[in-house]
């Protein structure tokens, strides 16, 4: 499979995508929001067959369906693999000052060097959350840092043991 990257000054990014058995697509993620999938024509692969505009909720449900629950899978793998990384999932206490705010208001990666790469809410799996992402109580962060920055990272939203 082969992705390329395009810049779309004042409008975004476009990832062109072959498939390996030679079908073109492409996804434009909007400056605003939101994304366009466009399937082209096998005959013609300069022609789009169809464009289908989806909103950021429909984004991140299809991100979801296509692979974002094996992400946290291969995050904890990645540790073993590079000396001093490492992975911790922590669960959201009640009592987080950071209930119902956003990610980014935390500025974890910022203070912590640590980056939050999903949050499992329930059965839903959100994947690299945005900083506008809000927290809810029992949310499960999964995050890779060093051991440190994970540790400081749970504590500065509210859980003192990790």
């Amino acid at each position: 499979m082969e992705v390329h990257e395009m810049a779309l000054p004042g409008i975004g990014v476009r990832y062109d995508i072959t498939t390996e058995r030679g079908r073109h697509m492409a996804i434009v993620a909007f400056r605003g929001g939101g994304h366009e999938l466009a399937l082209y024509d096998e005959r013609d692969p300069d022609r789009s067959r169809d464009v289908i505009p989806l909103t950021e909720e429909e984004s991140d449900a299809i991100a979801e369906v296509l692979g974002a629950t094996r992400m946290v899978e291969r995050v904890a793998d990645l540790h073993k693999q590079i000396e001093g990384l490492t992975t911790e999932q922590l669960s959201l206490p009640a009592t987080s000052d950071y209930v119902g705010r956003p990610l980014g208001d935390a500025r974890i990666r910022t203070v912590t060097g640590t980056s939050i790469v999903a949050v499992v809410r329930g059965e839903q799996v959100h994947a690299a959350p945005r900083p506008d992402f809000v927290l809810q109580a029992a949310d499960v962060v999964v995050m890779v840092g060093t051991p440190d920055g994970c540790r400081a990272a749970g504590e500065l939203l509210g859980v003192h043991e990790i």
